[in-house]
């Protein structure tokens, strides 16, 4: 296929669910029951979650997305006002905006350039007395250096809150994210994920004291479980406010769809990579930096196929994304760092030279579609169009 052919071909887009028959059963089934909200399939999810994670140890809460998964983990650990909560530049706001909605600050630091994950040296440099947790960002779907991260932490006394929105199934020196040694880890379910619900995520944690805090805050810090006050067989409508909680339950519509996409996670991951390689070979010679690898014998979730125009590249960014999509092909930018939006910079005082790897990054990255429905020939379509962008 050659790009001068793309204009008679549909718009591929950057992202699309794959959504099966069972789904759409299972939502069917949640619709006739008469339970669509917070309910038994949402019971089922989280313990069906727990199961893949395969760490009985920890506990799984289900919750109407990720960035209500970090505020509730953030405030289980304790964080409020007068702390610090650090976390990289590199990122989407949701990964630092909850700190603020507790009051506590922010401390943003630059990636590592060789992963585009947050830099350990720069998150230990950037500790103060104030600092009471560190919230890394798995980048892509590759994860960040969590054996560095948790040992500063360990060092300094300071609580880890992982975001894992795109890290499912991902590891980390052959551990599953969620699995490993910080307070909590937050997993994603939006519509462009590794596997969705629609809206919705996970808050994972082997922390009884701090799961027990999050379900409490869940649902209007209420100290009775919604579910078993109304399935009840005898008189349970009593029920007791014990904190000005939030509106965070996922539903059992959502959960429904989770059930099913769960058990396709592996199917999925395994369809990325083999797209991610196809990517690799079809982009090979290019004026591009290709995405990071893990380390030999861990996952890449590929939940972004990141590509950076080098200096040979005879084209900016932004008319490299111009020329995709006369070709129609759809494409962003993960991310416009934080350093560079109006609150983060205004409130903190950030410059651009304060994060030079965060901000060499942003001037030259482009995320290409990566979705489980994509043929070989989509692949190839893209790299066509990347190959007459660059006029290679």
């Amino acid at each position: 296929m050659t790009a001068d052919n793309t204009s008679n071909l549909p718009f591929l887009p950057f992202a699309l669910p794959e959504i099966g028959e069972e789904e759409i059963a299972e939502v069917v089934d949640t619709l006739r029951s008469g339970w669509i909200t917070t309910g038994p399939k949402a019971k089922r999810f989280e313990a069906a979650f727990t199961e893949f994670l395969a760490d009985p140890t920890l506990e799984s809460i289900a919750v109407n997305s990720a960035t209500a998964g970090l505020h509730l983990a953030l405030e289980a650990v304790g964080v409020g006002p007068g702390d610090e909560v650090i976390t990289t530049t590199h990122t989407f706001t949701a990964s630092a905006e909850v700190a603020r909605y507790l009051g506590a600050d922010v401390k943003l630091v630059d990636i590592d350039p060789a992963t585009y994950c947050i830099s350990p040296a720069a998150l230990e440099a950037a500790i103060t007395p104030r600092t009471k947790c560190v919230v890394p960002v798995h980048y892509g779907g590759l994860a960040a250096d969590m054996t560095a991260i948790l040992a500063i932490a360990k060092r300094h006394g300071l609580k880890v809150v992982e975001d894992a929105a795109h890290a499912l199934p991902t590891t980390h020196r052959g551990q599953l994210i969620g699995t490993l040694d910080s307070d909590a880890t937050v997993f994603s379910f939006y519509a462009n994920k590794t596997m969705t619900t629609g809206e919705g995520g996970m808050l994972v944690t082997r922390h009884p004291e701090l799961a027990a805090r999050a379900k409490v805050m869940r649902l209007h810090g209420i100290n009775r479980d919604a579910f078993d006050r109304f399935t009840a067989k005898v008189p349970s409508w009593y029920y007791e406010i014990v904190a000005p909680g939030f509106k965070y339950n996922l539903t059992d519509i959502a959960a429904a769809l989770g059930l099913h996409q769960l058990k396709r996670l592996q199917a999925f991951q395994a369809r990325r990579a083999e797209l991610a390689a196809a990517y690799a070979q079809a982009l090979a010679g290019l004026p591009l930096r290709l995405p990071p690898q893990p380390l030999a014998g861990d996952v890449h979730a590929w939940h972004l196929y990141v590509v950076e125009l080098t200096d040979a590249a005879p084209i900016t960014r932004e008319a490299f994304i111009e020329s995709l999509y006369a070709d129609g092909i759809g494409c962003s930018v993960h991310y416009i760092p934080l350093h560079q939006h109006p609150y983060w910079k205004e409130h903190y005082g950030l410059k651009a030279e304060d994060f030079p790897h965060s901000q060499r990054a942003f001037e030259r990255i482009v995320s290409l579609p990566l979705y489980t429905r994509m043929t070989e020939a989509d692949v190839q379509r893209v790299a066509a169009a990347a190959r007459k962008a660059l006029r290679a």
